[in-house]
């Protein structure tokens, strides 16, 4: 199957940091959410995937093309969204998008204007006069309408109510039945993802801990809770992850290991993205 994004032994090294040689993919089809703690080397992939940052090693290939040599035509067919505001504040959502549109082969300005009136835009307010989560809406606008084949997000949800960002996840479902399009949607808002990724991606200090199916991922792992005087040594050094109270143990394991509580009273629970980076992210 044909991937959208490909991404082999990616490096980048900055003071205090190093993103260390990554590999991951997504194919078309699919949406992929990106997660890790602050600080993992999210937002530095993301800028290396659209060539805002050079890599120091390692290749990333969009549509089977280079990111850096073929950027023009790859940046044609990507749609991002980033988590902070890059437009001129002093002009209005329409002056502003007369001047993104004709960067794009297919923009589509009947599409441009249905997100208006879907996100409630008002084509005639100042971006500067927009609330955080309302210029969030400006960029998906933007994103959505020149028929991108390939969606970036980095924390698109941030700002956004619950009820708005539940109507962002119907018009993502949407985007993606079209099946020659993706989404690499990078957010903390991991139940946003338990709803419409169907792959997940963790980083960690610079490594990839995981990429694979979402539910793949989350019949590998167990959230054991019981009471902490079977914690002994060989437990203990089994588990991935562990929180204690005087009123008993949360832990997360390995599916395997779950055997080793086999004679003891304890709650199995399939775990939540959510548990999972929190534990893997302290191991």
């Amino acid at each position: 199957m044909t991937k959208i994004l490909e991404i082999n032994c990616v490096s980048k090294e900055f003071k205090g940091f190093k993103l260390n040689n990554i590999t991951f993919g997504l194919e078309k089809g699919y949406i992929m959410g990106f997660i890790g703690p602050n600080g993992a080397g999210k937002t530095t992939t993301i800028r290396l995937i659209m060539n805002l940052l050079k890599k120091d090693s390692g290749d990333i290939k969009i549509f089977g093309m280079d990111n850096v040599t073929d950027e023009v035509p790859v940046k044609d067919r990507i749609g991002f969204v980033y988590e902070e505001n890059y437009f001129y504040e002093h002009l209005t959502v329409n002056k502003m998008k007369e001047i993104i549109a004709p960067f794009y082969s297919r923009w589509d300005d009947n599409k441009f204007n249905e997100y208006c009136e879907k996100f409630e835009l008002t084509p005639k307010k100042k971006i500067r006069d927009l609330s955080k989560g309302t210029k969030m809406k400006f960029s998906l606008a933007i994103a959505l309408s020149h028929n991108a084949e390939f969606l970036i997000l980095d924390e698109p949800t941030s700002g956004l109510d619950p009820v708005f960002r539940d109507k962002l996840m119907d018009i993502l479902r949407e985007e993606i039945q079209d099946e020659n399009k993706s989404i690499l949607f990078s957010t903390h808002i991991t139940s946003d993802l338990e709803k419409i990724a169907d792959y997940i991606t963790f980083i960690n200090n610079g490594r990839i801990v995981f990429s694979n199916q979402k539910d793949t991922i989350l019949e590998n792992y167990k959230i054991i809770k019981g009471d902490t005087g079977i914690l002994n040594d060989e437990i203990r050094n089994e588990l991935l992850g562990i929180k204690e109270s005087r009123f008993g143990f949360e832990a997360l394991c390995d599916y395997e290991k779950e055997s080793l509580f086999s004679k003891f009273e304890v709650v199995t629970e399939k775990p939540s993205l959510e548990q999972m980076m929190v534990y893997l992210s302290n191991k």
